[in-house]
């Protein structure tokens, strides 16, 4: 008769650590009725903005509010939307604690994102898109036939979905959907809302720009110097056609 030893024993489950997509809502009120208005305009002109997507509720703008938060609420109201509460961050002890009751875990805070350039800016620009809690997967996503010098694509991009455009410049005629990510060694021009990720100059091409004729974005960058929606955008770009290039190793975000 066989006998397995420790070392032989077969098992039926491993334990790995895991990244995966995740939308951070930022809250800025405790009233969930004035919350749900803006999510339901903010999804208006793009009822897929959403795909059953886990989220994170930063509450970092709120940390200091002593009026409670009706978490029961506001988890309803965003698995109403075609989302998965899962977790929350950035709120008082006693915010934390009522997050908890409610059935969200803890995620742990982000450390203070960089803005200068390292050796590679394509390496740098990867390492802290991936440190936002997210890994995209590169979908294939049809595109035209690029005009000379650039890569058109014509249909809208969702979260999950990258495009590359090596060694050119990337337009985009459609949303670009939160979690989704434009990549180009050139110009990216996005003829519509832009919500996810857009690096420019992805090779360290500091004279690439970003334009967008609504500019929402998660993440600019271009030549490895970026900005992440942790610093709001002013009223004068924030939903309006924009431009982001650079000055020296400043990003400049100016109205178009």
């Amino acid at each position: 008769m066989a006998v397995e030893t420790a070392g032989q024993a077969r098992t039926h489950l491993d334990l790995k650590s895991a990244q995966l997509p995740v939308v951070a809502v930022v809250l800025k009120t405790v009233d969930v009725a004035s919350a749900a208005a803006d999510l339901e305009a903010r999804r208006a002109d793009d009822p897929d903005f959403f795909d059953n997507d886990p989220v994170l509720i930063d509450l970092s703008a709120l940390q200091a509010e002593d009026q409670p938060i009706d978490f029961a609420a506001l988890v309803q109201m965003l698995r109403s939307h075609r989302t998965q509460p899962v977790a929350v961050r950035g709120g008082s002890a006693a915010q934390m604690a009522a997050a908890h009751a409610a059935g969200l875990v803890a995620a742990p805070e982000l450390p203070a994102p960089r803005t200068q350039p390292r050796e590679s800016p394509v390496r740098e620009v990867i390492r802290e898109v991936v440190r936002e809690v997210q890994v995209q997967v590169p979908v294939e996503v049809p595109a035209s036939a690029p005009a000379p010098g650039a890569l058109v694509v014509d249909k809208p991009l969702r979260s999950g979905q990258q495009v590359y455009a090596r060694g050119s410049d990337l337009v985009v005629m459609a949303v670009v959907s939160f979690g989704a990510e434009v990549i180009a060694d050139g110009n990216i021009h996005v003829y519509a809302p832009l919500r996810g990720r857009a690096i420019a100059g992805a090779r360290g091409d500091t004279s690439a720009r970003i334009f967008t004729t609504c500019l929402e974005p998660q993440l600019v960058s271009v030549a490895g110097i970026y900005r992440t929606t942790e610093t709001e955008l002013p009223d004068n770009v924030r939903g309006k056609p924009a431009q982001v290039r650079l000055d020296g190793e400043k990003l400049l975000i100016e109205p178009l």
